[in-house]
């Protein structure tokens, strides 16, 4: 890696089919290692089943209280400050508990890309 300052591109979020909010913090060819996204999801949500081919994913919970389901692990509740560990092409989903809306941090490694996000389930199962 060599230094470099990677200006924000877009202070906007978008809708992803994954059940969330989104606003790339970090998502650039330049820095391949590592990408870092903030996720939002609706009191009363739940994101669908889905995996990450060949990407390790930590969720950093900033906002609000949520139940988290990570492959074969029983399902856990997580709040502010609490960090969530997903390996590789392992099944994941995560359900807003609380009354406001639940804020992430989705740090990808190496950076996201869209071919590598495979659903598990189809909208209505969720």
């Amino acid at each position: 890696m060599r230094a470099k300052i990677i200006q924000q591109q877009s202070t906007q979020e978008y809708w992803f089919e994954e059940g969330c909010f989104i606003r790339e913090i970090g998502n650039h060819p330049d820095d391949p290692h590592v990408s870092i996204a903030r996720a939002r999801v609706k009191p009363g949500e739940r994101t669908c089943w889905h995996r990450l081919e060949g990407i390790s994913e930590r969720y950093l919970i900033t906002e609000g209280c949520a139940t988290v389901e990570v492959g074969d692990l029983p399902a856990a509740v997580v709040g502010a400050g609490d960090l969530v560990l997903i390996p590789p092409g392992t099944k994941q989903r995560i359900r807003n508990d609380g009354a406001g809306d639940l804020v992430f941090y989705a740090i990808c490694c190496p950076r996201f890309s869209a071919e590598r996000y495979h659903r598990i389930e189809a909208a209505d199962e969720r």
